[in-house]
């Protein structure tokens, strides 16, 4: 086992998976910490957990956990997974978990690297930038549970976490391997215990992966993820794992649930909505009786025409921020486990109807529908869209795509339907493509 990921949550668990395999590394996800017995093949494993927005003691007991399967099996390396937007309060939880790791090890430094630049998420002298614009000035500001008002990841570390945090800036990472080398070293010798790596182009996530290839704990994003695994396989090996042909997508019907409110699933939601059957949740019905309105939503789900050429239908929670926050005002947190409770009783009723492909907008709601079909673990398929890979259960009939807020095009719904649906409402190239 080269690489032992333990992800914050359950998008972002197939978001690596995802970039591991299309990079050369056969992988297996599995779902929260493995039995002490079990047998889990894979260059590399990636363990998901619900780690992102629970009380920290939680976040880092089950982080310390998934380290101590990991190490049992004599992996290489921990990577500590979260999102590219750097999703966390101002107390954690990433920084308390990198502490508990760093400290498990025995180690006194580590690196932060949220950097994706295929996703538009950027560093620039440790400023965390989404699509050009500074992560205070993002979508990501109106988070309904984590929002992130800064961009400055040396102050949200420092804030966070026990110990100085320094930076390689982008003109070190341009010199190449040894120079970053030097300068993590450099910040080692200076106290520091958090080095942020600065990274705008997919060839700087190429020095930083070899620079950091062989560290005993990296903590960052998909984008220095794959990297590492450029810097481990040699470049013949890419998409050619056995693990990108065990995830390849089931046939049959299939169902969209977005639970997401970012700003790009609002706008895949649009979209698919002009095309597709689409019900909107009701969330004072969730507060209210969620088991038996999500029994609901099922049946209207179920009742939608079916067909090869017919696209799945929706049932979405996503709104704009000012919505959310009425929701919120209204009912508090309630709200949103009312919503999740929800979803997973329409995944549980619809899995049981014989549905066997689910695609899940939002981490949250992925947790959900996963723990409601009652899965183990993940076969990495094809890449839908970067950071988005098909997933196929390895304990059940089931194919899963399970995407992150703000990943994917406009179109990606419409990208997870098969291929008789993309011919019926793409452009030809665009279908086959």
């Amino acid at each position: 086992m080269q690489i032992g990921v333990i992800a914050d949550d359950f998008t972002g668990a197939t978001d690596i998976a995802g970039f591991l395999v299309a990079n050369g590394l056969a992988t297996t996800q599995m779902i929260g910490v493995p039995d002490a017995d079990a047998r889990v093949a894979g260059e590399a494993v990636v363990i998901s957990l619900k780690s992102r927005s629970n009380p920290a003691d939680e976040a880092v007991a089950d982080s310390l956990a998934a380290l101590t399967w990991l190490r049992a099996r004599g992996c290489k390396q921990i990577f500590q997974k979260y999102c590219s937007t750097f999703d966390s309060t101002a107390h954690g939880n990433i920084g308390p978990v990198a502490d508990a790791l760093l400290d498990a090890l025995d180690s006194d430094l580590t690196v932060v690297c949220p950097s994706l630049p295929v996703n538009g998420r950027t560093v620039y002298n440790g400023y965390l930038f989404v699509n050009g614009v500074l992560l205070e000035d993002s979508g990501m500001r109106d988070h309904p549970i984590t929002p992130m008002r800064d961009s400055s990841l040396v102050r949200l570390m420092e804030g966070q976490s026990r110990g100085a945090c320094g930076v390689v800036p982008v003109e070190t990472v341009e010199q190449g391997v040894d120079a970053v080398r030097a300068a993590i070293a450099a910040a080692r010798g200076a106290g520091k215990r958090y080095v942020v790596l600065d990274a705008i182009t997919d060839a700087h996530i190429d020095v930083l992966g070899q620079a950091v290839r062989d560290m005993a704990l990296v903590t960052g994003g998909s984008g220095l993820a794959a990297g590492i695994a450029r810097a481990l396989c040699a470049p013949a090996q890419a998409g050619t794992s056995d693990a990108a042909a065990a995830g390849q997508p089931l046939a049959g019907r299939g169902v969209v649930l977005a639970g997401s409110c970012s700003q790009m699933t609002r706008q895949q939601v649009a979209a698919y909505r002009k095309i597709a059957p689409a019900l909107a949740v009701d969330p004072a019905r969730c507060v209210a009786e969620a088991e038996a309105y999500g029994a609901e939503l099922a049946e209207w789900v179920l009742a939608q025409p079916a067909g090869a050429d017919m696209p799945a239908p929706l049932v979405y929670a996503t709104a704009d921020p000012d919505a959310v926050r009425k929701v919120h005002d209204r009912f508090g947190a309630a709200a949103s486990e009312a919503v999740e409770t929800s979803f997973a009783t329409i995944a549980a009723r619809l899995a049981d109807a014989g549905i066997t492909r689910f695609v899940v907008a939002g981490g949250e709601t992925s947790g959900s529908v996963v723990k409601a079909l009652g899965l183990s673990g993940f076969a990495i398929g094809p890449q839908i869209a970067p950071g988005v890979p098909w997933v196929r259960a390895i304990n059940k009939p089931y194919s899963l795509a399970l995407k992150s807020g703000n990943f994917g095009a406009e179109d990606f719904f419409l990208d997870c339907q098969p291929l008789e649906v993309r011919a019926a409402f793409k452009e030809p190239q665009e279908a086959h493509s």
